[in-house]
């Protein structure tokens, strides 16, 4: 298995619901590693770099609108294969498909408030982590001896 990192969002409605310690708490007993946290108000600029994937698709405009009306939490986070783990503990897109015991899966309705966004492969996790943290913001662990490691 690859130590890996990846970038979680979790959306306004998330954190307007509430869901923010439950959320986190899902993907620390699945054995991932919190090494960056913050509360963050996105502005209009960050979410177009986020999600210019997306830039031609007519939601593009209301999918702004939407990550920009409330804080969000950002965190990365890190552990074996953590792109998966995070994926398989987010859930299927689609709430309402999302299997029971994952995150959309218990907590989510609809697709335009899925409550939380996960890195969907490694460039695209290293790059979205650049985007939303700087490498001051993060910490790390070391699984070898089973600690952290602060630096200054």
């Amino acid at each position: 298995m690859e130590l890996q990192r990846t970038l979680i969002l979790i959306k306004p409605d998330g954190v307007e619901r509430q869901l923010i310690g439950s959320i986190i708490g899902r993907f620390e007993q699945r054995g991932l590693k919190v090494v960056g946290l913050k509360l963050v108000a996105v502005s209009d600029e960050l979410a177009r770099k986020h999600y210019a994937v997306h830039a031609d698709k007519p939601f593009f405009g209301p999918l702004i609108a939407y990550i920009t009306s409330s804080p969000v939490v950002a965190i990365v986070l890190e552990g074996p294969d953590a792109i998966l783990a995070a994926r398989n503990t987010i859930g299927a897109t689609k709430p309402i498909e999302a299997a029971m015991g994952t995150i959309r899966g218990d907590y989510g309705m609809m697709v335009g408030r899925n409550l939380v966004h996960g890195s969907d492969s490694v460039e695209n996790g290293k790059a979205e982590i650049e985007l939303w943290f700087n490498e001051s913001e993060l910490v790390s662990y070391d699984r070898a001896i089973d600690g952290w490691i602060l630096e200054k």
